[in-house]
């Protein structure tokens, strides 16, 4: 059994296809089905089923694909190691992040890491919980920034910090000179929220649920910035998290909170539990651990 052998079997999972998964790992169709079928002879096992237009790897091709994409993220994960020198001068640190902490939480991050160590490269993806989720699990990510999930059996978690979700009103909005606002006063407001499968909309509605309060939602974004816009045109108002207003709004919107129980959000580091961490994520990790602190909302008045 070769290590290239299990790269090309995880290509044919990812691609579902032969030909794609030859294309992605830079190899002759026909060089990786015969490495494909020379690692079956060896097992004695069928690993993958040839179907018409696509390639389905069997319970045996699962199970080892499985132990492979550990197997590798080791492999990977030791030459890193071998290639760091006591320094870090060079390396690498991949990390998934949400779409909504991403430029609000990760550029103090990332300017005390390039400060701690200059020579490390950093690489952000940033997806949907359940994608990250499913990155981490496939050893895609070292870490993954997300936003209270429970984590699933393969991953491991630690929380960084919490944040209150404050209510974002246009400038004029007859509720913008109120310091506090109760759930109440919003029955007839129109609300922005983000899109099904963003976690951020989904906390949203869950806290109006267990007030016993349904709100009129009349647009959905994948993007903050494209709801503070809305919001900054008057069209409707939006539960957002704290740390979004330090982004140097302007005056057109302004943020009040909400009377106890106020909305909050808990944001986390996972990884992926065998996956070794290799300096440059653990340094990472580190980094994160420390710019959450100053994330923590003060006690509440």
């Amino acid at each position: 059994m070769e290590l290239q052998q299990l790269r090309y079997l995880l290509a044919v999972a990812k691609t579902g296809n032969f030909s794609r998964a030859a294309e992605s790992c830079h190899v002759a169709q026909p060089s990786l089905s015969q490495q494909i079928q020379k690692l079956e002879g060896e097992l004695g096992a069928r690993l993958v089923d040839r179907l018409k237009r696509r390639a389905v790897l069997t319970k045996a091709g699962e199970a080892l694909a499985s132990r492979a994409a550990r197997i590798l993220s080791e492999v990977d994960a030791a030459r890193r190691d071998a290639e760091e020198s006591d320094s870090m001068a060079r390396g690498q640190v991949t990390v998934g992040v949400l779409p909504t902490i991403a430029p609000y939480f990760l550029p103090p991050v990332l300017s005390a890491f390039g400060k701690a160590w200059p020579g490390m490269e950093v690489i952000v993806q940033e997806n949907t919980t359940a994608l990250l989720l499913q990155m981490c699990e496939a050893c895609e990510l070292d870490l993954a920034i997300v936003s209270e999930p429970a984590p699933p059996q393969k991953l491991a978690g630690e929380m960084l910090f919490s944040e209150e979700l404050v209510l974002a009103l246009p400038r004029d909005h007859r509720l913008a000179k109120q310091a506090k606002i109760r759930l109440s006063d919003l029955d007839s407001e129109r609300f922005i929220l983000m899109k099904e499968g963003h976690c951020l909309g989904d906390q949203a509605l869950k806290f109006c649920d267990r007030q016993d309060f349904h709100p009129q939602i009349t647009f959905r974004s994948a993007q903050l910035e494209t709801i503070h816009a809305l919001v900054m045109a008057g069209l409707g108002i939006s539960l957002v998290p704290a740390m979004a207003r330090t982004k140097g709004r302007d005056a057109k919107v302004v943020y009040r909170s909400l009377e106890k129980p106020r909305p909050t959000r808990s944001v986390m580091a996972l990884w992926r539990k065998e996956h070794h961490h290799h300096k440059a994520a653990d340094a990472f990790l580190k980094i994160l651990r420390e710019v959450g602190k100053e994330f923590e909302p003060a006690p509440p008045p």
